[in-house]
């Protein structure tokens, strides 16, 4: 079937696909990529941005975490290029900086909740 993810890359008779390749420097953002994706906290953030923009004080209201904390957190995604800020006044509102990161993590709930309901953890 066209489009579908099954069909990217070369399969072998046996249904293989060809494994991925990426440059050194690709690798290294992805690594740092995933390191900044395994932190609770920031997933947390990551999916209440995935709403839409936020200030750090609403960010911290629905997390229950401090103001400090979001700030910091919200530093590193940005270094990545994963969120953006944008200053109105005093007040700087974020957003996801990425699609495809929306794209990660609505496969990655979709994935994981219907593992979930499976029942196969």
């Amino acid at each position: 079937m066209k489009g579908n993810s099954q069909d990217r890359g070369s399969k072998g008779d046996a249904g293989r696909r060809r494994p991925l390749a990426a440059a050194p420097e690709v690798v290294e953002r992805l690594r740092q990529t995933f390191q900044a994706l395994a932190d609770p906290t920031r997933i947390r953030i990551i999916l209440r941005l995935a709403g839409g923009e936020m200030c750090v004080s609403d960010l911290a209201g629905t997390l229950g975490l401090t103001m400090p904390t979001i700030s910091h957190q919200l530093r590193l995604l940005r270094h990545l290029g994963l969120v953006r800020a944008r200053r109105e006044g005093r007040m700087a509102f974020y957003r996801l900086d990425d699609e495809h990161l929306t794209h990660w993590l609505e496969e990655g709930v979709e994935h994981l909740s219907e593992r979930a309901a499976r029942g196969a953890g």
